[in-house]
């Protein structure tokens, strides 16, 4: 057995209280007229804003991995308060350690990611874990051995969907908010379609000082696609989903065929800064969505991996499978070096 199948349903159990306290606080301030409170700024954690609908299940987390660390050490990232470093005191109680190198499992937690569309109850958030076995530094995304994906879905809805993956398989089980009880579970494998056309194929473009670039670069690349691939370009779809474990499960499901997320890139190749994605919200979803077979890479191609902490920008592109990133990927480099030459219309 895996150090990730030994801490699974642990981990699980704790997605499925993140999700009771984050859906509670929404359903409560919607009764209470108060909804406006959960989406007011708390502070600036590690990775980013912090927001009030965030800060019962960042609570949650720092209780959990005190009740765990009486019987064994780990450490947890978490975007509000980075890297924690727990192992058993000897009394039965909890203590800090120095590091990761004390034989425990090291444990990324994004308790909310997608936090903006739930407060405003428009779409659904994520739990996202990815885990990591024991090592004496901070892991990287290739060290990643487990991920966890699970939804916490709005006021409306009666069911939600988890992804797990151990790495190799990801399965999806669609559960039962009344109960939890699962309803289907299926291995998750992606379609093996090429098409250019009729799909979602979203430029992720999160600020408003980078969307006319991106917007740009959108442009051409769908240009070429017209012209080189015959894509019929109004049935080439957009969406703009603020999380990025969303966007890598519906790359997963199929019901996106590609995404960019540039932010990272422009803001380094063009001098035009903004938020970025973070390793913590997702390296969790890269595992469950590569084990489905989503191809995912940086940005501009080439190998994606990163530290896995609450820092560290980063710019990735997503395919819904081999063939679709064989077909799609050369126009996106040529318009890359394309606005790169200043030859961009």
């Amino acid at each position: 057995m895996t150090t990730f199948e030994l801490w699974r349903e642990r981990l699980l159990a704790l997605c499925d209280e993140l999700r009771t306290v984050t859906r509670a606080a929404l359903l409560e301030a919607e009764a209470a007229g108060t909804s406006a409170e959960l989406a007011r700024p708390h502070g600036m954690g590690q990775g980013d804003v912090t927001f009030g609908l965030d800060l019962p299940s960042e609570a949650r987390i720092e209780e959990w991995q005190r009740e765990q660390a009486r019987r064994e050490p780990l450490s947890v990232l978490t975007e509000d308060a980075g890297w924690r470093h727990l192992g058993p005191d000897g009394r039965g109680g909890a203590r800090a350690l120095d590091g990761f190198d004390h034989g425990g499992p090291r444990i990324a937690i994004d308790p909310v990611d997608g936090t903006r569309n739930l407060m405003a109850d428009l779409r659904s958030a994520w739990s996202v874990v990815a885990f990591a076995p024991s090592g004496s530094t901070q892991p990287r995304l290739a060290e990643c051995s487990g991920g966890i994906v699970s939804e916490i879905p709005g006021t409306l809805a009666a069911r939600y969907r988890r992804f797990v993956s151990d790495g190799e398989r990801c399965a999806l089980t669609l559960h039962a908010l009344e109960g939890g009880a699962a309803l289907r579970t299926q291995a998750l494998r992606v379609d093996a379609d090429d098409r250019p056309d009729h799909g979602y194929f979203p430029f992720f473009r999160y600020e408003p000082a980078q969307r006319p670039l991106i917007a740009r670069l959108e442009a051409d690349f769908f240009a070429r696609l017209v012209r080189e691939e015959g894509a019929e370009a109004r049935a080439i779809y957009d969406d703009q989903y603020i999380s990025s474990a969303g966007q890598l499960m519906l790359l997963a499901l199929g019901r996106y065929r590609m995404l960019v997320d540039p932010r990272e890139l422009v803001r380094r190749r063009f001098r035009l800064h903004g938020v970025t994605s973070k390793p913590y919200d997702l390296a969790g979803a890269v595992v469950c969505a590569r084990a489905a077979g989503v191809i995912v890479t940086a940005a501009e191609g080439g190998a994606l991996d990163f530290p896995i902490d609450a820092t560290t920008p980063v710019g990735w592109a997503g395919y819904a499978n081999a063939a679709t990133q064989r077909r799609l990927e050369p126009h996106w480099l040529r318009t890359l070096a394309a606005a790169e030459t200043g030859a961009l219309p």
